[in-house]
């Protein structure tokens, strides 16, 4: 009997390596990489790799007719009588003859017009053919690097030893195998049976079919910003056609090659070439470069997507049967290079699913995908590796066996462990990489800040971390320490904090300790108040002293549903201005420390007091969709839905009654994509305290102001760019809002001389709404995605403010760079 399932098992790895494979070249020897192999009538199919190797997989013995289809090479059938495994097959391609078909010329019309507008419509019949499906997916992603240097700031760059003596080699190597069931426009269901990172056996790739779906017969794809389709009901506003001319496929179908070529260097379009078949007018194939600052993104030189589509004389039906995205992209000298190539094959079209066959589950990934041996990968995969990927592969897996051993692990911790004296500045860390733990010491170069209570003030800290890798879970605890000099007061705060579960994104934290604490915790960041308090005597940022213990829980309760909990008491107490430091001599003085009285230096702005707070938040992500991973679940926010929180505090078991409260807060946020005209994003806060007539300061409602012409963030959508921070505080109920819509070039492109700036424009309109006060309101323009070359990270907004009538105007300079420094 074990000899039976012996010789069971034996035959099922023969039907498994059932294979017809070979080499296909041009006439003059050069091998044809992406080469679309396929049975005829089938959707069952493969891919040349780079070299021009390719497998084709079969079930079982017997007579096959084989296509081998290329652009811009004549599609050939090969007859094969398969019965021994694996059966070698080479194939030379000629070269296709494309002639220019006799036109009558007629000036008011170009021929490859006719052909677009017959696409354009036909295209919803096209595409409502491939609707509904079921298929195999196969993606494999690659990334190399060119000419990196030795090190970057100090720190080695290759510490694997992964590139060669030029700076050269593959960085990133992975493949999926996953099953997939798709419905138009946007419904997926992925199952990843197998996965496979370079040098790591226990990743999780992310190539996944659900970033793949570049559909032209939409009027725009998705890169960044939405690209405007080649045959877009308004494609004839963005692009000018060439008919280059036409040629006949295996199945006698005539297929026009247009040559796309865009109106208007600036706007997100694609150029190239698109093949339509006569009569249908469905796509043959496309051949489109997408150039990196079209779809703002400087970082990348330029993008080609290539699709090829096979036909079945059976369901006559045009399906996708293999994609390639490759790119170019630098920055600092440095080149970079990457291909995706994604293989769809065994199709089956359906005309309805069964209800439920589509949740929230997108994807899922199979318990055992990352632990797949050579055999099944050698069985399975549809495009075979070149000899630099297989020795990649087993490169970094021995590399990856040494890296995880105890003794190199334990080898390499004794040399980084080593104290230097200089560490007493820049940072030491301890490590037990075998045991996954370490203690941090953050040294004393964290960028140092100023204000008027502490003067200069130094961080630090001390810290242990220990984690699994194979839960994807942590534990840490610590202590930051804070000092100021003019204060001439250390402050400290411990804290601990633990990831409890991946599959719920649970986390336990606390924390106590004595700090200083701003009234309105993001009211300014510490690098702009330096500069605005230093340079122009301008101290913004306002103080209090807090010491306090704090415990938070969080979970998700169930999909899109996330709660958390919090509990704190503190002690608050007023603080005072310590220095008159300045950099630059100015004739005005210092303001005070205290929000309501900037002339009252040694007014407090509330007696010291304890309190203690607890609030329950829900946040709600409508419609979420996630990715069930064996480590864990990642969820992804769907854009067709906003995201509402609501919160509900209490403050009790004050010093004195009149600090208790009750409040509500709630906060709605949505952003949606308008087609190529761009994004409009809105965010809609309201609240209301109650019994709360005299409580602390500290505890009131703060709108985000802003008094120093200095933008940080991204988008303007959560601060008033003119309103002085502190003057809309309130203790009673209010409503904000904040809208902004950045038309990603829609408008500039279209502008001879400004389009040379690659600019956004960007229109916003803030209001806030409180009890006794005239609502304040804000419209702002601007212009995003400024800068030099690949370096795009300002921003400049002209502002407008009114309330009871024209308030004010002012000019935002947007560093988004500050974030990084913060």
């Amino acid at each position: 009997m074990k000899k039976f399932f012996t010789l069971l098992l034996l035959a099922f790895s023969i039907c498994g390596f059932s294979q017809i494979k070979g080499k296909i070249t041009d006439e003059s020897g050069k091998e044809l990489p992406a080469v679309n192999v396929y049975i005829e009538n089938t959707y069952n199919g493969t891919s040349s790799n780079e070299l021009g190797f390719y497998e084709l997989n079969i079930k079982s013995p017997g007579k096959y007719i084989v296509v081998f289809q290329y652009l811009g090479y004549k599609t050939q059938k090969t007859t094969v009588n398969a019965e021994k495994f694996p059966h070698v097959l080479n194939v030379t391609l000629a070269e296709e003859n494309i002639s220019i078909p006799e036109i009558v010329i007629d000036s008011k019309e170009n021929p490859a017009n006719a052909i677009i507008r017959s696409a354009i419509a036909s295209k919803k019949q096209n595409s409502e053919m491939t609707a509904k499906f079921n298929a195999d997916f196969y993606s494999r992603g690659i990334f190399r690097v060119k000419d990196a240097p030795k090190k970057i700031l100090g720190q080695k760059v290759d510490e694997d030893g992964i590139l060669d003596s030029t700076g050269t080699g593959i960085i990133y190597l992975s493949e999926t195998v996953s099953r997939i069931t798709y419905q138009k426009p946007d419904k997926l269901k992925e199952n990843i049976i197998a996965s496979k990172i370079s040098g790591n056996d226990k990743g999780f790739s992310y190539n996944t079919a659900r970033n793949t779906d570049y559909d032209f017969y939409e009027n725009y794809i998705d890169f960044n910003i939405n690209m405007v389709s080649p045959i877009a009901n308004n494609a004839f506003n963005y692009y000018k056609f060439k008919m280059e001319g036409t040629f006949i496929d295996e199945n006698n179908n005539t297929i026009n090659k247009i040559k796309v070529t865009p109106r208007r260097d600036s706007e997100p379009v694609f150029e190239g070439y698109i093949y339509i078949v006569e009569d249908s007018w469905a796509i043959y194939a496309v051949d489109l470069d997408i150039k990196g600052y079209r779809m703002q993104e400087p970082i990348i030189d330029v993008m080609n997507l290539t699709q090829n589509f096979s036909y079945n004389s059976n369901s006559k039906i045009w399906a996708k049967s293999l994609q390639t995205l490759e790119f170019n992209a630098g920055l600092f000298g440095i080149t970079f290079t990457g291909k995706f190539t994604h293989a769809f094959s065994n199709y089956e079209f359906k005309q309805e699913f069964e209800k439920k066959t589509f949740t929230k589950e997108i994807v899922s990934i199979d318990k055992e995908a990352n632990k797949k041996d050579d055999t099944f990968w050698d069985a399975m995969r549809p495009v075979p590796l070149t000899d630099e990927e297989t020795k990649d592969y087993v490169k970094k897996d021995s590399i990856q066996t040494i890296r995880k051993s105890k003794t190199y692990l334990d080898s390499i911790d004794r040399k980084d462990n080593k104290f230097k004296i200089p560490d007493l500045i820049t940072g030491y860390t301890y490590k037990n990489s075998y045991k996954n733990w370490s203690l941090k010491y953050d040294g004393i170069l964290e960028f140092p800040t100023f204000n008027t209570v502490q003067g200069w003030n130094l961080n630090s800290g001390f810290s242990f971390m220990k984690r699994n890798p194979d839960e994807n879970t942590y534990t840490t605890f610590g202590v930051k320490m804070n000092y100021g000099f003019a204060e001439e007061k250390l402050r400290a705060v411990g804290y601990f904090s633990t990831r409890l579960n991946n599959q719920t994104n649970s986390y336990l934290y606390a924390a106590a300790g004595n700090e200083v604490a701003q009234f309105n915790p993001t009211a300014i960041s510490g690098i702009v108040n330096t500069v605005s308090t230093l340079f122009f005597k301008d101290n913004y940022m306002k103080l209090y002293d807090k010491t306090f213990g704090r415990i938070g829980y969080q979970q998700e309760v169930v999909n899109g549903l996330t709660l958390t909990g919090n509990a704190e008491y503190s002690r608050r107490k007023s603080l005072f201005n310590n220095t008159d430091y300045v950099m630059i001599k100015r004739d005005k003085e210092y303001t005070s420390n205290n929000p309501l009285a900037p002339d009252a230096h040694t007014l407090p702005i509330f007696e010291t007091h304890n309190l203690a707070k607890a609030s329950i938040t829900a946040r709600i992500n409508f419609g979420q969709e996630y990715i069930s991973r064996p480590d864990g679940k990642l969820n992804l926010r769907n854009d067709k839905y906003p995201v509402l929180s609501a919160t509900y505090e209490k403050a009790f078991a004050g010093s004195e009654k009149e600090y208790e409260y009750d409040a509500v807060h709630a906060r709605l946020v949505y952003d949606v994509t308008l087609g190529n005209k761009g994004e409009f994003c809105i965010n809609l806060k309201a609240g209301k305290f109650f019994n709360a007539e005299n409580i602390s300061f500290a505890d009131y409602k703060h709108f985000n102001g802003n008094q120093t012409h200095i933008g940080q963030s991204d988008r303007y959508l959560n601060v008033f760019n003119l309103l002085p921070y502190y003057t809309h505080s309130t203790n009673d109920s209010y409503i904000e809002l904040h809208a902004e819509h950045n038309f990603k070039g829609y408008i500039m492109n279209k502008i001879p001389l400004l389009n040379k700036l690659k600019s956004n424009l960007v229109v916003g309109y803030h209001a806030i709404a409180i009890p006794d006060v005239k609502p304040y309101s804000e419209f702002t323009v601007g212009l995003d995605n400024l800068g030099f070359g690949k370096f795009r990270m300002l921003r400049v907004d002209y502002v407008r403010s009114y309330q009871n009538g024209f308030q004010g105007d002012g000019v935002i300079f947007g560093l988004k760079f500050l974030n990084i420094l913060e």
